[in-house]
């Protein structure tokens, strides 16, 4: 098992295609026939509204302005409908901390959905949100993973983790919950039976040590509950933010396939790492396939949080499949959980 050490070592060595090579042996490993997945499904971000001012987002608005919103259940609704129509298996929806909306308002939301259409997986509600929902609620954290899981609720989103590391967070989200608070969120999901994923916005200004952190903290929580589906690394885009006026340089391709290489290499525990084509490009994500990558995530039917940063790549599903041919591998439509029996 790789030492934080070593890591470190890694993310500073000049060997790229040696970290490469040795992260694609570890890859087969887990997936030695050669597939590499893609899913259909939307982003729906349900509001915009938002009190923590997170110096990464250009997304948000604050409570009571102008170009704010919540959507109603009938567009959410549309919005499925569209997603399921195009060949989608699920929803990925997230929106800001909005303290109006308390549990009441997301289980009828989710009930909802379910009734409408009761095969969509609803991949829902970052750990900041879920923490939201609680306070605003009166509610433990388990009991508000309880009800949205009895209301809909089939698995929650990494998001929210950033860099999980305190300093770290107190200069890019100082009012987001803590990492011991997304540490909960997981380990309370997953001991409820729940799978979630496990994300890194690397590139805020983080050192090597505290990236390597991060993966630590990954790596003990998957060791304890096996509950992680997938870990998905992607580069702060600081184009329309706040924070972008102190980091000047965005992360370069080669500091991405380091990256994803070296989580790879160290997340031995996770079965799935996502190679991200949405900040880095088709290009990038492709070469991601042969340095431990074995998913290209979604054609992204909707996504607006990452745009609003200035990140502006696009890929359909034809797209997608042609650069998972391209690199030598079968490209396969996957569902939430990765799993791609039952689809082409």
């Amino acid at each position: 098992m790789m030492t934080q050490k070593e890591a470190a070592e890694l993310f500073r060595s000049d060997d790229l295609i040696g970290i490469g090579m040795a992260a694609d042996a570890v890859r087969r490993k887990w997936h030695p026939e050669g597939v590499v997945s893609y899913i259909i499904d939307r982003n729906i971000n349900y509001t915009n509204f938002c009190t923590e001012y997170c110096s990464f987002c250009a997304f948000y608005r604050p409570m009571g302005h102008q170009e704010g919103y919540v959507l109603d259940t009938e567009t959410i609704c549309a919005k499925i409908q569209e997603t399921i129509d195009l060949g989608g298996t699920g929803v990925l929806m997230q929106g800001g901390l909005n303290p109006e909306l308390k549990i009441e308002w997301y289980e009828a939301l989710l009930r909802a959905i379910k009734q409408r259409f009761p095969r969509i997986w609803l991949h829902c509600f970052s750990a900041p949100e879920i923490w939201c929902i609680a306070e605003t609620s009166g509610l433990t954290i388990r009991d508000t993973i309880a009800r949205l899981r009895d209301a809909g609720l089939d698995s929650i989103p990494g998001g929210g983790a950033e860099i999980l590391h305190d300093d770290v967070r107190h200069r890019i989200s100082r009012l987001k919950c803590s990492s011991q608070e997304w540490i909960d969120v997981h380990l309370t999901a997953h001991r409820l039976g729940m799978n979630t994923t496990a994300t890194m916005m690397f590139g805020c200004g983080e050192t090597i040590e505290q990236r390597v952190h991060h993966l630590e903290v990954i790596r003990r929580i998957q060791e304890e509950t096996g509950g992680f589906t997938a870990f998905i690394p992607w580069s702060f885009q600081r184009e329309n933010t706040s924070l972008g006026r102190f980091v000047k340089e965005e992360a370069t391709g080669v500091e991405y396939l380091k990256t994803l290489a070296i989580s790879r290499l160290y997340l031995e525990n996770v079965p799935n790492i996502q190679s991200s084509w949405v900040t880095q490009g088709l290009k990038v994500c492709q070469v991601g396939l042969r340095f431990g990558g074995n998913d290209v995530g979604s054609i992204m039917i909707e996504e607006n949080v990452v745009s609003a940063a200035g990140a502006r790549n696009r890929a359909s599903e034809e797209e997608l499949r042609r650069i998972i041919r391209d690199a030598g591998f079968i490209p396969k439509q996957r569902d939430t959980l990765y799993r791609t029996y039952f689809l082409n």
